[in-house]
C-alpha cells in the first residue's frame, strides 16, 4: 500500500483574512483654528504652537519636545515731565514682570514762565526704556501683544507737513500764555460763555492758548504748522505712523466740547479760522491708535502689527491704573504736579472753571483738579538740605503737625487751581523757632497738601465726595506724608500694590483694546477690578487731634492766596523787566 507523503504547509493554499474597510486618515491642516483652538507653525524657528484661548500657548519643537509657555505681554509707557517709565505686564494675571526708566530735564535758559521740552527727548527715552524692560522680562517679540502710552497732558507738539517737529513743545506747566487765554476767553464772550461752549475755562496750562501763542509770537513757525498733537499722540505717531487724538487727552486742550465729545468750532475760530484742518481725528478709548509700524518695530526689537492702544493723558491713565473706572473712587497723585480726580458717569462742569470737566480714557468723564507744585516743593527743600528721601522724612517728622505755624503757599511755578499764573512760593511764619530744616521740610509737605485740599473741597461742592483716597506718585511712598494727607483730607488714604499708576493704566488699557479686538465682550472695570489691588499695610486714617490744626492752616493759606494776587502780578512785571 502506497502511503502518500504529507503535503508541506507551504504548498497549502493561503487562507486570506476578510478585508476590512478602514476610514481614510484625517490630515489636520496647519494653520488650524476652531472654537478657541488655534495651531500654527513658525517655520523659521522650527516650532509648532497651540493657542488655547487668548493668553496661553503650548509650544513644541520639531522633535516633539515641549518648549516654555508663550506669554501674552503688554507694555505700559508713562512719558512724564521728568522721566519715562515702562512696565511689562502679564496680560493673564496683571502682574508686573519688569520695570525700566529713563530720566531727563527741561530746556534751560528760557524766559520766566516758559517750560519746554523737545519731543525727541520723549521718543528716545521711551525707546531705551522699552528695550530695557523687555530685556529684564526676558520677553520674546512674539509675546508682546500690545503697547499703551500715557503722556503728560496739554503739551503742544507742532508738526510740519512732513511730520517733523517744528519747535520744542510748550508743556502743561508753561504759564507764559496768560495773555492768549484772556484773548480767547474775550472772543468767546467771557468766562461763563467759555464754560458753556467747552465745559472748561481756557487756562494757561491747556493747549489752546499755546497754539495762539505760536501764532502771535512765532508767525513763521505757525505758517509751517500742519498738525497739532499732544505728547502721548506724538509717541503714538512714532509707534504707528498714524495721527489721532483720544477723547480724554483731547478734553485737556480747551478746544473740545466735553459734553458732546467734539471740537468746539467757536474756540477753533477764536484761535485761527483754519485750525480745524490741522487737528487729528478723534477716537474713543476702546479703539486702538493703530499697529506698530515696521521702522519703529525694528528699533524696539518687536514685531510689526503689534497693537498700540488709544492711550491717553497721564491723569486718565492714572485713573485706570488705580482702579478709578467706576463712580465712587477718588485718586490723588502726588508727583511733580498734584491731581485729584474721580470717575463720573456724566460731565461734572464747574461754573467757576476751577475744576476741569475732562473726559476720561474709558469713555466716561473725569472731574479733576490740578495743582502745579507738589514734589517740586519738597524736592527743592530736600536738595538744599543735602539729604536723601529717607533722611528727609525723618527730618520732617521732628517738627509737630502744623510746623508751629510755618505755612507754605506753594505757587513756585505759578498755579492752576486756583488760577494764579503769576504766583510764586511764599513762606509765612518764619521765626527763629521755625527757621529749621525740620520745620521747612514738614511745611513743604503740609503746604502742597493743603493746596490740593483747596480743590478737593471744591469737588465736594460739585457733588464729588471722597470716602477713601487712593494715593499715587512719589509723595505717596512716604509714611509721614500719607498721614498728613489723611489728616488734611479727613478721609482714609490707601496705596496700591502697583505704584506706577499711569504706566500700569496704559498697560491695562492695551489689554482691554486687545481683548476687544479678539472679539471678547469685556469692560475696562472688569479688568481693573481683577488686577488693581490695595496695599493694606500702608493705610493711613485721620488723626482727630491734628484736624483742628490743619483747618486753621487751611484758612491762613486760603487768605494768603487771595490777598497776594496783585503782589504776584507786580512781582512778575519786575522779573520780566529784568
Amino acid at each position: 500500500m502506497n502511503d502518500p507523503s504529507p503535503k508541506s504547509y507551504s504548498s497549502l493554499p493561503e487562507k486570506k483574512a476578510p478585508t476590512r474597510k478602514t476610514a481614510p486618515k484625517k490630515v489636520l491642516r496647519i494653520p488650524y483654528e476652531r472654537e478657541g483652538l488655534r495651531i500654527e507653525r513658525i517655520r523659521n524657528r522650527g516650532e509648532l504652537r497651540i493657542h488655547i484661548g487668548d493668553a496661553v500657548s503650548l509650544r513644541f519643537n520639531d522633535k516633539g519636545g515641549s518648549l516654555p509657555l508663550m506669554r501674552a505681554l503688554f507694555i505700559g509707557v508713562d512719558s512724564g515731565t521728568q522721566s519715562t517709565k515702562v512696565l511689562v505686564v502679564d496680560g493673564k494675571t496683571g502682574r508686573v514682570l519688569a520695570e525700566a526708566a529713563q530720566g531727563y530735564g527741561l530746556i534751560e535758559g528760557l524766559p520766566p514762565g516758559a517750560k519746554e521740552q523737545h519731543p525727541h527727548t520723549w521718543r528716545d527715552a521711551a525707546s531705551k526704556a522699552i528695550r530695557q524692560g523687555l530685556k529684564k522680562a526676558n520677553a520674546r517679540p512674539e509675546e508682546v501683544r500690545g503697547i499703551g502710552i500715557s503722556g503728560q497732558q496739554h503739551g503742544f507738539v507742532p508738526l510740519d507737513e512732513s511730520g517733523a517737529v517744528i519747535r520744542p513743545a510748550k508743556l502743561w506747566c508753561d504759564t507764559s500764555t496768560a495773555a492768549e487765554c484772556d484773548e480767547i476767553t474775550a472772543k468767546l464772550g467771557g468766562l461763563k460763555a467759555t464754560i458753556r461752549a467747552l465745559g472748561n475755562a481756557v487756562l494757561p496750562g491747556f493747549t489752546a492758548s499755546k497754539i495762539l501763542w505760536l501764532k502771535n509770537h512765532e508767525p513763521e513757525n505757525f505758517k509751517r504748522l500742519a498738525s497739532v498733537l499732544l505728547p502721548h499722540d506724538y509717541l503714538n505717531f512714532w509707534l504707528t505712523g498714524q495721527k489721532c487724538m483720544e477723547y480724554g487727552d483731547a478734553s485737556g486742550t480747551a478746544m473740545l466740547d466735553v459734553r458732546k465729545r467734539r471740537w468746539s468750532e467757536a474756540v477753533l475760530k477764536a484761535i485761527d479760522p483754519n485750525l480745524a484742518e490741522r487737528l487729528p481725528r478723534l477716537i474713543s478709548s476702546d479703539q486702538p491708535a493703530g499697529s506698530l509700524q515696521a521702522t519703529t518695530a525694528k528699533v524696539l526689537g518687536l514685531l510689526p502689527d503689534t497693537l498700540v492702544s488709544a492711550g491717553g493723558g497721564d491723569n486718565m491713565m492714572g485713573a485706570i491704573g488705580t482702579g478709578n473706572t467706576r463712580p465712587g473712587v477718588v485718586t490723588a497723585s502726588f508727583g511733580t504736579s498734584g491731581t485729584i480726580y474721580a470717575c463720573a458717569a456724566k460731565p461734572v462742569v464747574d461754573p467757576q472753571g476751577e475744576i476741569a470737566a475732562f473726559c476720561d480714557s474709558t469713555n466716561q468723564w473725569l472731574p479733576l483738579l490740578c495743582t502745579m507744585n507738589v514734589t517740586v516743593a519738597t524736592e527743592m527743600i530736600r536738595r538744599n538740605t543735602g539729604v536723601d528721601h529717607t533722611a528727609f522724612e525723618k527730618m520732617a517728622a521732628k517738627a509737630p503737625a502744623g510746623s508751629d505755624g510755618l505755612v507754605l503757599l506753594p505757587y513756585l511755578e505759578g498755579e492752576r487751581t486756583p488760577n494764579v499764573a503769576n504766583g510764586t512760593g511764599v513762606f509765612l511764619g518764619v521765626t527763629p523757632k521755625t527757621f529749621t530744616a525740620s520745620h521747612f521740610a514738614r511745611a513743604a509737605m503740609e503746604g502742597v497738601t493743603l493746596g490740593m485740599n483747596y480743590g478737593l473741597r471744591r469737588l465736594a461742592t460739585l457733588g464729588v465726595n471722597a470716602t477713601q483716597i487712593r494715593a499715587t506718585g512719589g509723595g505717596a511712598q512716604s509714611k509721614l506724608w500719607r498721614q498728613i494727607m489723611a489728616d488734611i483730607f479727613q478721609v482714609e488714604v490707601v496705596t496700591l500694590k502697583v505704584s506706577e499708576g499711569a504706566a500700569y493704566g496704559a498697560a491695562l488699557q492695551a489689554i482691554w483694546n486687545w481683548r476687544l479686538k479678539q472679539g471678547e465682550s469685556v469692560g475696562i472695570h472688569e479688568i481693573t477690578d481683577a488686577f488693581v489691588k490695595v496695599k493694606t499695610t500702608e493705610t493711613a486714617t485721620p488723626n482727630p487731634k491734628n484736624a483742628g490744626v490743619y483747618q486753621q492752616l487751611q484758612e491762613l493759606q486760603d487768605g494768603m492766596s487771595g490777598s497776594l494776587r496783585g503782589v504776584f502780578d507786580g512781582h512778575r512785571k519786575l522779573i520780566n523787566a529784568g
